[in-house]
């Protein structure tokens, strides 16, 4: 017998429940993996429901991993093997692979990646004579849309999607004709064709979807407030014999509009399947009652939405903070303070996360972390100094200050484009080893081994040159700027880029954003700053990156829904849409401010913030014990100084005695004391780990 006494009360109801449709409404960190595990374990175990007829789905291929390795541990591998878990395309993949030769294709088929893709789409532009004025991706990203909405490549002209004033739309519809008829002469579907395929299957051939619905009599989708109009057709199917349907999920953290998913099918799911039973799973076991009282609070103010209270045993003191901070510099600096104090007291750092808007807020949290010495991770993005345009500056940094750096010189020798190829780099590389000297030193001394690009290779020698001077006699900012105008590389990126111009602008940001990188080492090394400085600062910080320290102790208990993937000592970073499903004893919710935290974008358009709102609620809720939320009085955007205002998120709330507002524009920096003190055992931690 599998015991439900381990749940709780409503978990119970749920785990009981079986016959018919179920809404199981699982708040944030309620335990819901837990509920749906047990849920099939009692199916089998107790009630002697063949595994082979469950059928549950989900997301994700490491959502749908857990819940197969925690049914193992529960009931042993056997009947676990007998249950089909799966996610919406391996599910829809068995389909094809069975009977999509019911729509005339072939069983053989091949899955295109991204790049076939763009291959196709490339050539789709060309016969549509769109030169270069258009995004290849934004092409892309309209078709995957239209795909996800079920409608083919036939029915966009006459659809309501279909704008006759758009000219991204013409090209859209000649594309997708031409990119589909491209998908079967090459046998081959794309990743938004696999549900898509499916369900046409489904529709055009009832036997078939009997077929299906009789093998899976018991149907369990988890995340169901992500589902898009297309998979819920595919739900609709799978069900046509049978009202077995249990979905669980919560509208409260539906945050993936931009990808197709649609609320509307968790809030409507009583009137879609008649008779559904709905059980609220709200006894939060991941955070303490003052973080969820003001999340509750936050997420109350959004109209169309299933009523819940989250509530939990677990009592604390330490109410939610919210910080004004003086601009984006000294939030950055404030917040690698404190993280630096919680090192020093012993806090494992993968307990911490940095959490924001948009990844291009991450530059002065990144530049704050390294100038601390402190090691993250970011999870779901890049790393700012990982980035092709910010390590193409650092290799001309690099060669400036040494250069006997050849592993910079080649990366940069033809960067901008100058008209430098393999075949002569390969004449000095020959010449180097001939003369025993450096790579550098060969082309400064023969640059006539280059022929008729011996003027090119002079050229580049005298940028190196030239700049070499500039930084011993201007600031670092002037200088490297200075190098940027001299090499033209802004307009390097638009030539670089002109065939997916939405790139152009933050890849120019970037730039940006590295010459602020310098500004704020400048002001943080002050007269210690040096070109050598700051380039050994960042070598010496990927450096340590690279290390793989050992550690294996994990980030969560995984009470609740979720746990921390960030098993190394190293503050982990991403993004609010990243870090749904994840859980963090502390949690730096950065820019909770307007035109951050509701969108610029999202206000501008007029659209409606309930999602935005969500996303707060999101970022609130992965907190176990502290809660800590900052907002710029202003902020600097591509080199301006922005006047910024908390967000109407917590403006509304400013009188509830739900957080306590601390201004840190007065105070906020380390002792010398305490710096000393973090200095001493930075120090110490990195030599025993040598």
């Amino acid at each position: 017998m599998i015991m439900l006494d381990e749940l709780n009360a409503q978990q119970r109801l749920a785990a009981k429940k079986i016959d018919g449709p179920l809404l199981i409404l699982a708040g944030a960190g309620s335990g819901k993996t837990k509920t749906i595990i047990y849920r099939m374990a009692h199916m089998i175990r107790n009630l002697g429901i063949p595994a082979s007829s469950i059928l549950g789905v989900s997301f994700t291929n490491k959502a749908s991993k857990e819940m197969r390795e925690r049914m193992h541990a529960l009931m042993g591998r056997r009947v676990g093997r007998d249950l089909t878990l799966c996610t919406f395309h391996s599910l829809c993949v068995q389909i094809l692979r069975q009977d999509i030769d019911s729509i005339g294709r072939r069983k053989n088929f091949t899955i295109f990646d991204t790049s076939d893709q763009l291959s196709v789409l490339r050539r789709a532009l060309k016969h549509f004579n769109a030169g270069k004025g258009f995004d290849r991706k934004t092409v892309i990203s309209k078709i995957e849309k239209l795909k996800n909405l079920g409608i083919g490549e036939n029915e966009f002209a006459d659809s309501i999607y279909f704008d006759p004033e758009d000219p991204y739309d013409h090209a859209t519809e000649y594309c997708y004709r031409y990119y589909q008829e491209n998908l079967e002469f090459y046998n081959a579907i794309d990743f938004n064709d696999i549900i898509l395929l499916a369900v046409q299957i489904l529709k055009k051939n009832p036997q078939i979807a009997t077929k299906y619905s009789k093998r899976f009599q018991y149907i369990m989708i988890d995340e169901y407030q992500d589902t898009n109009p297309l998979q819920f057709q595919l739900v609709q199917f799978l069900t046509s014999t049978h009202n077995n349907i249990c979905v669980v999920g919560d509208d409260d953290q539906s945050i993936y509009a931009f990808r197709g998913a649609d609320i509307g099918n968790i809030l409507s799911f009583e009137r879609q399947f008649k008779g559904a039973t709905i059980i609220k799973l709200e006894q939060n076991y991941r955070s303490t009652a003052p973080i969820l009282n003001l999340a509750n609070a936050v997420i109350k103010e959004n109209k169309k939405r299933t009523s819940k209270t989250l509530w939990t045993q677990k009592k604390s003191n330490k109410l939610p903070i919210l910080w004004a901070m003086g601009d984006t510099e000294h939030e950055a600096d404030v917040v690698a303070e404190e993280i630096a104090k919680m090192q020093m007291s012993g806090v494992h750092l993968s307990n911490v996360a940095m959490l924001y808007r948009s990844n291009t807020q991450t530059p002065p949290l990144e530049d704050a972390l390294r100038l601390s010495s402190i090691p993250y991770k970011i999870i779901g993005g890049q790393k700012f100094y990982d980035k092709k345009e910010i390590k193409d500056l650092i290799s001309y940094l690099s060669l400036i200050l040494n250069p006997r750096n050849e592993v910079a010189l080649r990366r940069i020798i033809n960067v901008p484009n100058r008209g430098i190829g393999k075949t002569t780099l390969n004449k000095f590389l020959d010449k180097s080893k001939s003369e025993g000297m450096t790579l550098f030193k060969t082309m400064q001394n023969f640059p006539q081994v280059a022929g008729s690009r011996a003027n090119l290779i002079s050229s580049f020698v005298e940028i190196i040159s030239v700049n070499s001077k500039n930084f011993k006699m201007m600031s670092l900012r002037e200088a490297i700027g200075a190098l940027i105008e001299q090499i033209d590389y802004l307009k390097y990126i638009e030539k670089e880029y002109s065939d997916t111009p939405k790139q152009i602008e933050g890849r120019k940001g970037d730039v940006y954003n590295f010459l602020e990188a310098a500004t704020r080492f400048q002001n943080y090394m002050k007269e210690e700053t040096s070109l050598k400085n700051f380039v050994e600062k960042l070598l010496l910080q990927d450096s340590q990156d690279s290390n793989d320290d050992g550690d294996d102790d994990g980030a969560g208990d995984g009470a609740g829904d979720g746990e921390g993937v960030n098993s190394k000592n190293e503050v982990s970073l991403m993004t609010l849409h990243s870090s749904k499903g994840l859980e963090f004893n502390t949690v730096f919710l950065i820019g909770v401010e307007e035109e951050s935290l509701p969108h610029k974008r999202t206000i501008e358009q007029g659209e409606d913030i309930s999602e935005e709102r969500r996303l707060c609620y999101v970022g609130m809720t992965r907190a176990r014990e502290e809660l800590i939320m900052t907002y710029c009085k202003e902020r600097t955007m591509y080199g301006k100084k922005v006047p910024r205002h908390r967000s109407r998120f917590l403006h509304s709330l400013k009188d509830s005695k739900l957080f306590v507002e601390q201004d840190r524009t007065t105070f906020g920096h380390l002792s010398e004391e305490e710096a000393e003190e973090y200095k001493d055992n930075f120090f110490a931690s990195l030599i025993d780990s040598l």
